[in-house]
């Protein structure tokens, strides 16, 4: 439900209480025991975690402000969740693309320097609770920064290139990049 606020939030976008879940589709259902994420290389190496493995590594808690590029906002949401820049401690790439493909069968692409400069994180919690299907669980990215699809839900990997390879929101008319500050919301834009 729209609130009224004197808070200043990105153009064309309305103030609404709660996170909505919304799925085009009914989502996946992938259980922690088999669930997998990877992160390959432009030289095909790979890195893999399972959820334990995930869990062990350091989280952090997040409060983050996030706007959908259906006209919605919603502010000071909790999440925890593993910072991306942990998953790739010494990593060797000269990648400046990556590629996030989800367990629901999209994808979406991102400048590398987004995943490792800005804020974002491989989440597993929201408000104190394991992420649902619906929320995107067991595990999603959190992109803070751009539209709400950059944050890829029911994530599963990521790969890196040297080129910028659209996904599947941008093939479908989505802007490549996706700021909400700059109203980036369709491919026209």
């Amino acid at each position: 439900m729209p609130q009224d606020s004197p808070v200043a939030l990105p153009p064309g976008q309305v103030l609404v209480s709660g996170l909505p879940t919304v799925c085009a589709d009914p989502p996946p259902r992938v259980g922690v025991g088999e669930w997998q994420f990877s992160v390959t290389t432009e030289y095909g190496v790979v890195r893999c975690w399972d959820w334990p493995a995930i869990r062990a590594l350091p989280s952090e808690h997040v409060v983050a402000d996030l706007h959908c590029v259906a006209g919605w906002s919603v502010l000071g949401t909790h999440w925890d969740g593993v910072p991306v820049r942990t998953l790739f401690d010494g990593l060797v790439t000269t990648a400046e693309y990556a590629v996030v493909d989800s367990y629901g069968g999209y994808a979406t692409n991102l400048p590398l320097e987004d995943l490792l400069e800005m804020s974002t994180w491989l989440a597993t919690a929201f408000e104190g609770h394991e992420l649902r299907p619906e929320q995107g669980g067991p595990a999603r990215l959190l992109v803070p920064h751009l539209y709400l699809w950059k944050s890829v839900k029911w994530v599963r990997g990521i790969t890196l290139s040297r080129t910028d390879r659209p996904g599947w929101y941008e093939r479908h008319g989505h802007h490549n990049y996706g700021d909400p500050w700059r109203e980036q919301r369709f491919s026209d834009t």
